[in-house]
């Protein structure tokens, strides 16, 4: 019988995911089933061989961005809850081809162990901004919660910036100043992907054509920065996990400058690489950067019936 099972699931891991053509939310409804009955027999497989009981299992929820906007602190905060299971690097599925190819069994692969009452979550900042990934989420699972973490988008133009400069600086490679990028002909440059990727509206849209509002949470990653604990407590709820993450779990470290973790007597904060101090930006050119926000800012917020205190 297990040598059936096991069968039905290499066969159904091969099976491609994508589409011949667009889909809608609600169509193809065979094609979830066919992915959860897959997801069921492998954790059928594994369960009697994994240690104390625990499985590797599709994530129930997903950290599908932005970029810079603190998805990495928010993981580890919400790794302090002892019902979450957390992938511990980047999986990179639904937006890599060389990833999606591989199918559902290679994704769960990827997955921590946890406990059946464990929520699995994983985070790749770049699904948001990939136009291929809402339908591919959808279609693994349309019941899935996802999590979205955003910060002003001006300041997250900046640390985009910031992070690609010490790559470079790491490899002794030189890099343009930010202006460089930012001006072009005397003008602000629009083609700079680092603002394509804080058009949040733009990418909004394409994830309503699959999901409604119901299905996501949208975190305020300046707050986050500022007063942890009251975010975290809101995503505790929407997640519907038991409020077991508390405001001593959360400490300033003023030589850092800003929150680490306290857990079970263990103080942990972020790597080196969070929170740099973002490049100087002439005046003029940042009231540039802010006016060009204005009004993608307010189509955001129309989208998503909640305003945020950016510039």
């Amino acid at each position: 019988m297990a040598a059936l099972l096991l069968g039905a699931v290499m066969l159904v891991a091969q099976l491609q995911l994508v589409p011949s053509r667009p889909a809608v939310p609600g169509a193809e409804l065979g094609q979830p089933e066919l992915v959860r009955k897959a997801a069921t027999l492998q954790d059928e497989i594994r369960e009697g061989a994994a240690p104390n009981g625990s499985a590797q299992q599709l994530p129930q929820t997903i950290i599908i961005g932005v970029r810079k906007g603190g998805t990495r602190a928010l993981l580890e905060m919400l790794s302090l809850h002892p019902d979450v299971a957390a992938a511990e690097n980047e999986v990179h599925f639904f937006d890599w081809e060389e990833h999606y190819s591989q199918g559902l069994g290679w994704y769960l692969s990827q997955m921590p162990f946890s406990s059946p009452h464990q929520l699995t979550v994983e985070k790749t900042p770049a699904y948001f901004t990939s136009p291929k990934v809402p339908e591919r989420v959808h279609s693994m699972n349309p019941s899935i919660r996802l999590l979205l973490i955003l910060r002003d988008p001006s300041e997250r133009v900046l640390s985009d910036y910031t992070q690609v400069f010490y790559n470079h600086v790491q490899k002794h490679k030189p890099y343009p100043s930010i202006e460089e990028f930012l001006v072009r002909d005397g003008r602000l440059n629009v083609d700079y992907k680092a603002l394509n990727r804080s058009l949040y509206h733009v990418h909004m849209q394409n994830w309503l054509r699959f999901f409604s509002l119901s299905r996501m949470h949208i975190v305020d990653g300046d707050r986050l920065i500022r007063d942890p604990f009251p975010e975290i407590q809101k995503v505790e709820r929407f997640l519907r996990l038991s409020p077991q993450i508390n405001a001593s779990n959360f400490y300033f470290n003023k030589t850092k400058g800003f929150y680490c973790l306290r857990d079970s007597g263990r103080d942990r904060c972020l790597h080196e690489s969070k929170g740099r101090a973002h490049p100087q930006v002439d005046p003029k050119l940042l009231n540039k950067l802010h006016e060009y926000f204005h009004e993608p800012n307010k189509k955001f917020f129309e989208l998503v019936g909640r305003t945020f205190d950016w510039h």
